[in-house]
């Protein structure tokens, strides 16, 4: 796979203290610039930044992906696979509520990964996933 740079994701969120807590120490996130309506934030390399709104934001729509209702509207990071075992595992002992609990998708096909969503504390879908083979991203 070639050499990809850091990715920039700006989102809507209704508590910056909340999705502070939740990104810092349940993602593990180290914390960027700042100020009183946005945080930075360093997802395994890229940067995210939360933006607070005074709108509520909607749950999003999901069209069925394997089986699954999966957020139409999501963002996350494609890890290494034995590191999305880690993550999960210790998601699962956080008690993370998850939208699609951790899970093989497309086992023994071209694109078998493995995959898990949740939603932050503003009801932003993440999605974390892992290919089998990483060859086999965008294979279809």
């Amino acid at each position: 796979m070639k050499n990809i740079r850091p990715f920039h994701v700006a989102f809507p969120v209704t508590s910056l203290s909340a999705t502070r807590q939740f990104f810092e120490k349940v993602l593990e996130c180290k914390i960027g610039r700042s100020s009183e309506r946005w945080i930075d934030f360093d997802l395994y390399g890229h940067q995210l930044s939360a933006h607070l709104t005074e709108q509520p934001i909607q749950e999003p729509a999901a069209n069925e992906v394997d089986g699954k209702q999966v957020p139409i509207k999501h963002f996350g990071v494609i890890l290494e696979w034995d590191q999305w075992h880690q993550l999960a595992e210790r998601l699962k002992k956080l008690d993370i509520d998850f939208v699609i609990s951790p899970h093989i998708r497309f086992e023994g096909e071209v694109g078998e990964q493995a995959t898990m969503f949740f939603l932050d504390p503003s009801g932003n879908a993440l999605e974390f996933k892992a290919f089998k083979d990483d060859a086999s991203i965008f294979e279809s």
